[in-house]
């Protein structure tokens, strides 16, 4: 197999051939027909998150046809079409294992940071956390759905829950995670604001064209008050501009794994009860609804594809905003 290797925090990736992985019991071997770039890549290749296991292959927007099935395996067929989450292993014994938030285990193992991702040709997957996906759709065009479509969609669910009634819904920092859940929020009846750099015009055209009934820099006001904004950025100054924003027992949801320190704010920002509220990882269950609700709703992935080898220049591309939606790597 080919791998691009993360073997040192912030230093390039390293193309390295390997030997062709083989299946533990529970495992399934997967050919990789596809794997998106997210931001929490650049995570992991800065040393942003804790616990780094040297060296690894990135990568965790998987998809791939199932090559070999380990001991025990069942449920799979050769040759299906499957993805590869973040959430990769939970212990399923923890406390928050057994009170059904298996994002919140306390040994768990992460696709792409702890384990051996999808910036490679091969990979091995747990096959009690890996989505069947069906034939329809392009591999490329799913792959962002694997992280920056789940994610978008459990902040969406937490910020439904958390503010009650939600109308008028906010998108801080319109990338890959944003850009889908527009689609989703708008089909269903929810009125978008999307909130990017200051300046991005080209950010905000894009907001637009997927649905937004207004879209501006992060630290404009929005012509109306929000029930509800999801802070997909990793800017803890755009926590207290959120709060401002939002109406009086509306709701913050931060989405991203790693954000910037929140500067001090005024207690009145919080107060006539805003909630602020972070997001962690995702749940099968939250995959598995999501990934049978994507097709219903028609939802579209904006991609720009890079070949494999050229993993670092994805990255650099990401970290500059160089396009809109989301990159992936081809093998």
């Amino acid at each position: 197999m080919f791998a691009m290797v993360l073997k040192k925090i912030g230093g390039p990736l390293q193309a390295e051939e390997r030997p062709d992985p083989l299946p533990g019991p529970g495992q399934i071997r997967v050919k990789i027909e596809a794997c998106g770039v997210c931001r929490t890549d650049l995570h992991v290749h800065d040393g942003e998150l804790p616990d780094p296991h040297l060296p690894i292959i990135p990568g965790h927007e998987i998809v791939g046809r199932v090559d070999l099935l380990g001991p025990g395996v069942t449920g799979f067929s050769l040759g299906e079409r499957v993805g590869v989450p973040w959430l990769g292993h939970s212990c399923q014994t923890c406390g928050p294992c057994r009170s059904g938030h298996e994002n919140l285990c306390d040994a768990p193992e992460f696709t792409g940071h702890t384990r051996d991702g999808g910036y490679a040709t091969h990979c091995l997957a747990d096959a009690r956390f890996s989505f069947p996906l069906g034939e329809k759709g392009d591999s490329a065009e799913l792959a962002p759905l694997l992280c920056a479509g789940l994610i978008g969609w459990r902040a969406f669910k937490i910020a439904l829950r958390s503010a009650g009634r939600v109308q008028n819904l906010g998108l801080y920092g319109f990338g890959a995670a944003a850009h889908i859940l527009a689609q989703a929020a708008t089909k269903q009846g929810h009125a978008v604001f999307a909130f990017t750099r200051d300046g991005d015009a080209r950010a905000q055209d894009f907001a637009k064209s997927l649905g937004a009934v207004w879209a501006g820099g992060a630290s404009e006001t929005p012509p109306e008050k929000l029930d509800a904004a999801i802070i997909f950025a990793p800017v803890g100054a755009l926590v207290p501009l959120a709060l401002k924003a939002v109406r009086k027992a509306g709701a913050v949801v931060c989405a991203g794994i790693h954000m910037s320190d929140i500067p001090s704010f005024p207690y009145a920002l919080l107060w006539e009860e805003r909630q602020l509220v972070s997001v962690a990882n995702l749940t099968r269950r939250d995959g598995v609804e999501f990934l049978r609700l994507a097709p219903e709703l028609g939802l579209r992935t904006q991609i720009t594809r890079y070949p494999l080898r050229e993993a670092n220049r994805a990255l650099a591309d990401l970290r500059a905003g160089a396009f809109e939606g989301a990159a992936v790597l081809i093998p």
